[in-house]
């Protein structure tokens, strides 16, 4: 890899660490015993953080087209998951504290299904067809 790409792969393949790392926090039990309260969620910023990093370095260096895709992919899903899934949890809040108020209500009820499913759904398909596509790119570079 050249010179000027290498921390964008850097940031790539720390990405895929915590992202193999988020999911074996969701599917180990004994790490989702140890990763309890506030120190839960240091991965998913961590995640996040790595989104918008590669995001950032993908535009500014000078990536080819195809590979530039993927990796801009993997950026914006890994960044807007966790923006997603705040947000699905501030509108759900919404629509505790306006549930007496109907049309609020099914607004706000609306509103944090929406945000789930796009960082349930949206986000987690992007993030994987971003990382399968950057990776296949850059075994086939190499």
């Amino acid at each position: 890899m050249k010179k000027k790409f290498q921390s964008v792969s850097i940031v790539f393949y720390a990405l895929i660490i915590v992202f193999i790392f988020l999911l074996c926090q969701f599917f180990v039990p004994w790490l989702n015993e140890m990763l309890r309260g506030a120190v839960f969620m240091l991965p998913m910023i961590i995640f996040a953080l790595l989104g918008g990093a590669l995001l950032f370095l993908t535009l500014k260096k000078k990536v080819k087209k195809p590979l530039k895709t993927y990796l801009i992919l993997a950026g914006a899903s890994s960044a807007g998951f966790l923006v997603f899934s705040v947000l699905h949890n501030v509108f759900y809040a919404l629509a505790i504290i306006t549930g007496n108020i109907l049309i609020l209500r099914y607004l706000m009820e609306f509103l944090h299904v929406g945000f789930f499913l796009i960082a349930t759904l949206v986000c987690l398909i992007g993030i994987l067809i971003g990382m399968i596509g950057s990776i296949i790119l850059l075994i086939k570079k190499k």
